[in-house]
């Protein structure tokens, strides 16, 4: 098990690093919108639309990264305070009752929806947007399967803990 926790976190960690460029990406292109909108006149639909997909392709793939930094929102009415026992307890149940099941029920509904995008080679609605809608369709399977991994390993975490081993790989 400390294999498959050790490379879902590095995976994960990777590819957040990874995707987190994008923001400058999303930053750099939204100035050049709007300097070209306001002293030359020009816009662009498919530069707006890149934009968009940039940010939801952000949230999406870096979104395991942020679970296992422990950075993701929480309402945290007693966590932050809370003994590690608890918090370890809050963990096993917030990913069994809510993380696990809630990628499992985006993957059952996701992927035809998916499917079926790729299966037209789903574009934009927009005559002058990107063509590739159906790969960011795909973000969203990718996202569930990485959330996933990355659920089932704060889930081993959470069991080594409270067995009193200090990580996964005292297994």
């Amino acid at each position: 098990m400390g294999r498959f926790v050790k490379t879902v976190d590095l995976i994960n960690r990777r590819v957040g690093r990874a995707v987190s460029w994008l923001v400058l990406g999303v930053v750099l292109l939204q100035f050049c919108v709007v300097v070209f909108r306001y002293l030359f006149g020009v816009n662009s639909a498919e530069v707006q639309e890149i934009i968009t997909i940039m940010h939801g392709v952000v949230f999406m793939l870096a979104a395991a990264w942020v679970l296992q930094s422990d950075k993701h929102v929480r309402v945290d009415i007693f966590y932050h305070d809370a003994a590690p026992r608890n918090k370890m307890r809050v963990n096993i149940a917030g990913t069994l009752l809510f993380l696990l099941p809630t990628m499992v029920i985006i993957l059952v509904y996701g992927f035809p929806y998916v499917a079926e995008s790729w299966q037209v080679l789903e574009g934009s609605p927009e005559a002058s947007g990107v063509r590739l809608r159906y790969l960011q369709k795909a973000a969203i399977l990718v996202f569930a399967l990485m959330m996933m991994m990355q659920g089932l390993s704060v889930l081993l975490h959470a069991l080594a803990a409270r067995d009193g081993k200090a990580n996964v790989d005292d297994n």
